[in-house]
């Protein structure tokens, strides 16, 4: 199948892009790497009047550092995360996660930002920034920005918090310190896929952070805070034994198979754990 028409703007900076987006009112969609929008386009599941082209856009491939946070600009591919052109404050997990994304030629052009910003639930980062605690940076006109929770960012299937004039430009990831491990696993039917059920675990007892997420659901991922609970108080005969309770009671909606697949992700993800602690 073949789109449906469009008009197509290469915008020079995040500004005009967001003028571009207030004009429009809804009715334009933002191009970053295109590895997800133009299959979507093509089968026309998504349609728009107009594609803003951000690609070469000045201000999204910005890199920032303190002692607390790298705020990664939203511009990166994965394959340059991949490849360590971008600091991973995460101890490998980024790195590990963006080397499991699709195949190399998809990661060469693929955005971290636009993987975010275009909401598959079962995207690898869209789990891995909730996991993580991460903010998402959003601009709009007028250059005013505010700072979105990563686990709260996604309202549904492809649907986020970003207004019709805003652009997601910088993604800010915690340091986690030397003691922290983590853990991560999708159930797939062949590499380079889409998950049918993902699990991500992050262990920091220097930071007395302990979080897990399961994610590719039909929605936003889901924190599991009393299995994660348990896993932080090192009772972890406990945590395997709550969790397919706790998995039930977060994805009510899903099969029972469903929702087997998904506590076996996070279980394999937990036992990856003790693979993560020399990165």
């Amino acid at each position: 199948m073949k789109p449906a028409a469009f008009d197509y703007v290469r915008a020079r900076s995040v500004s005009e892009a967001t003028d571009l987006l207030a004009k429009k009112e809804g009715d334009a969609k933002i191009l970053a790497g295109g590895q997800s929008l133009t299959p979507m386009l093509n089968l026309r599941l998504a349609r728009s009047s107009l594609l803003i082209d951000i690609k070469r856009a000045e201000g999204l491939r910005s890199l920032e550092a303190d002692g607390s946070i790298v705020a990664i600009g939203a511009g990166w591919t994965h394959a340059e995360i991949e490849d360590g052109a971008v600091e991973d404050p995460t101890r490998g997990l980024m790195r590990h996660v963006a080397r499991g994304i699709a195949y190399r030629a998809v990661r060469n052009r693929g955005t971290i930002g636009g993987s975010l910003a275009h909401a598959d639930p079962a995207a690898d980062w869209v789990s891995t920034m909730a996991v993580l605690g991460a903010t998402l940076v959003c601009e709009g006109t007028g250059g005013k920005r505010r700072r979105v929770a990563a686990d709260g960012f996604l309202q549904g299937a492809f649907l986020t918090q970003l207004a019709a004039d805003e652009v997601l430009v910088a993604i800010e990831v915690p340091r986690l310190s030397a003691q922290a491990r983590w853990g991560y696993y999708k159930v797939c039917r062949k590499a380079g896929e889409f998950a049918h059920a993902l699990g991500a675990v992050i262990h920091d007892p220097a930071k007395n952070i302990c979080r897990i997420v399961v994610g590719a659901t039909d929605g936003p991922p889901k924190l599991l805070p009393r299995t994660a609970a348990a896993l932080a108080a090192d009772r972890m005969a406990e945590a395997l034994d709550g969790l397919d309770r706790e998995i039930v009671a977060v994805l009510p909606e899903h099969e029972p198979a469903a929702q087997r697949l998904h506590a076996t992700a996070v279980r394999r993800a937990i036992a990856a754990m003790s693979t993560t602690m020399d990165h």
